[in-house]
């Protein structure tokens, strides 16, 4: 068994407290068999302000799910445990059962016989008096106690519903970003993927009812489509037919399809003609119908026969990001503007930092990304072990990584940004210092002035939607009044006193360091000039925010494409202007 162990993390407001204590030891000594509890962990996650329980958000983290793996397995160490003393219990009983049999067999063909001899009635008494009140109590003990108390302790930091919601609308998300059909996602059939995993009827049904409460008609239609689909093929489900046949017929009408939820409907009244929705959902439907076709001037027939519904069958409903469509054509690895001409401009060199001292031995790796916005990246800018030792110290500080609300300034979640972070200082470990001295050497400049190393970890489908690094001036020279920039302004609040307490100016340049490989998806895309960077574990990429006069380099708005496979770990430096003065001086225009 685990030995006791209590681990007590400050981060940033937050105390996360974890206990992990061996729970009891039982033995029924009459019976001898002995039933383990198993190991539990208590879980609390509080306010030092308000001094209240939290919600985790687990989904958002791959790295922190893997807890709940071995949290899974302990659990289920624990059902194997009952079931054994439940058998052990039973299997007694048993015994006593088979035993007394026998005697009673006997004793009953003749009682008169059987009582003469003084042993058999000094034994009955015997039995009577105490062995049946110890099988009573035998057959009275719970051996599910252990195990319900396990379940409970564990259900302090289960997933909970919002997780189970998030984790939905990810597999949506990928769905739509990388045009996956429900299908793929059902059958496991996804790009380098490792660990085939199946979603069963139940598990789309569940999906296309968490898109309907959302009023997702468009994603609730394809994964009840999805479930219909595989209870035509005869799997078995709890769900029935009609139940998936009310949901999809009604989201398929909201989608403004009625010729095809006349079809569902039809066949749900078929299949269970008392339904309490169908037969009135039908009239109506028909109603409508009628009336379009009137007013179409034109007998359309309806179809005799129901057609598949699939991906592309209805237009996705468009929404806040205007540059959506672009975006995700550049995570799928489409519209990348590399041209002949522009990669014969892209170069590499070893990098000495301006024959700084400690690269003049090893000078960095660097390659040319792109050429104009200038984007390089470094090869071997961490190594295995210094990955490692990042992750391990960021671990226990994640938290839901977070935005600056355009109202209230205020820093929250968001729904486009899922992710947990960290922020280690450099006086937490000589790696971290390391890694920030490695920063200055190779990009010349300060990192005195920058922000802490910043470690974050994607969840299931984990993004960050187009954004700006740099804090942006209202009326902004650059800025256009036409296409996606003017929606970008008017979606995404002006800040410019977004780093003012800092005292440290604007953020100059962005230094990410790509600590981990992924499978599929992951990139980090510039719709603005149709470019991708994919994450190679131990390199980094480097870009500038603003130009030398201090204005914003709009073209540098940038996104994290949802993770399909994998688990991407990236940390940054943000470099801020203080500091700057002399290493990066001013040009002589707007734009230098």
């Amino acid at each position: 068994m685990f030995s006791p162990l209590f681990l007590r993390v400050k981060n940033q407001g937050r105390i996360y407290t974890w206990q992990r204590r061996k729970l009891c030891e039982s033995q029924t000594s009459e019976q001898g068999f002995r039933f383990f509890c198993a190991l539990r962990f208590q879980y609390r996650l509080t306010s030092q302000v308000e001094g209240k329980v939290l919600n985790a958000e687990v989904f958002t983290s791959i790295g922190q799910m893997t807890d709940l793996i071995f949290t899974e397995r302990e659990l289920v160490q624990s059902l194997k445990e009952y079931i054994q003393a439940e058998e052990a219990k039973l299997s007694t009983v048993k015994s006593w059962a088979n035993k007394l049999d026998t005697l009673t067999q006997m004793s009953t063909s003749d009682p008169e016989g059987y009582l003469a001899h003084p042993v058999n009635a000094y034994k009955l008494m015997k039995r009577l008096n105490t062995e049946w009140s110890e099988l009573e109590s035998l057959v009275l003990q719970d051996p599910s106690d252990g195990f319900i108390a396990n379940i409970s302790v564990h259900r302090q930091y289960f997933p909970d519903e919002e997780d189970e919601k998030g984790a939905a609308k990810a597999l949506m998300r990928l769905q739509d970003t990388y045009k996956l059909d429900s299908e793929s996602f059902s059958k496991g059939r996804l790009p380098g993927v490792r660990y085939n995993a199946l979603l069963s009827v139940d598990d789309c049904y569940d999906m296309g009812k968490t898109a309907y409460n959302e009023g997702d008609h468009y994603h609730s239609v394809l994964w009840m489509q999805q479930a219909l689909r595989q209870l035509d093929g005869g799997e078995d489900a709890a769900v029935s037919k009609a139940e998936v046949l009310d949901y999809l017929s009604y989201s398929v009408y909201q989608m403004g399809d009625l010729p095809r939820a006349i079809e569902l409907t039809r066949r749900l009244v078929t299949i269970d003609p008392g339904h309490q929705r169908a037969g009135g959902n039908l009239r109506y439907f028909e109603k409508l119908r009628s009336q379009e076709i009137r007013e179409q001037a034109k007998a359309t027939s309806d179809p005799t026969e129901e057609r598949p519904i699939v991906l592309g069958t209805y237009e996705r409903p468009r929404d806040y990001l205007p540059e959506r469509e672009t975006y995700e054509a550049l995570c799928r690895g489409e519209g990348v503007r590399m041209t002949p001409q522009r990669r014969s401009r892209l170069h590499c060199r070893y990098q000495d930092g301006n024959r700084n001292p400690r690269l003049l031995l090893k000078p960095m790796k660097e390659e040319d990304e792109w050429d104009s916005p200038r984007i390089v990246r470094y090869l071997d800018a961490l190594k295995d072990e210094e990955i490692e030792k990042i992750k391990e110290l960021a671990k226990p500080k994640l938290a839901r990584a977070t935005v600056r609300d355009p109202k209230s300034g205020v820093l929250t979640v968001a729904h486009y940004r899922v992710s947990k972070s960290a922020w280690l200082e450099g006086e937490e470990d000589p790696i971290i210092a390391r890694v920030n001295q490695r920063i200055e050497d190779v990009t010349g400049l300060t990192v005195d002035t920058a922000e802490l190393l910043q470690v974050a970890n994607y969840g299931v489908g984990g993004q960050y939607e187009p954004h700006f690094d740099f804090s942006r001036r209202p009326f902004d020279s650059n800025l256009q009044k036409d296409g996606n920039r003017l929606a970008t302004y008017l979606n995404y609040k002006d800040e410019p006193d977004a780093f003012k307490s800092l005292g440290t100016g604007n953020r100059v340049a962005t230094f990410l360091n790509y600590m981990s490989d992924v499978e599929a998806g992951g990139a980090t895309v510039f719709p603005d000039f149709g470019a991708a960077i994919y994450p190679k574990k131990g390199t980094a990429v480097f870009w500038y925010n603003i130009f030398r006069s201090g204005e914003g380099d709009y073209r540098t708005r940038h996104a994290a494409c949802p993770v399909l496979v994998g688990s991407k770990w990236v940390s940054n430096k943000w470099i801020h202007e203080r500091g700057q003065e002399f290493r990066r001086p001013c040009g002589l225009t707007e734009v230098d």
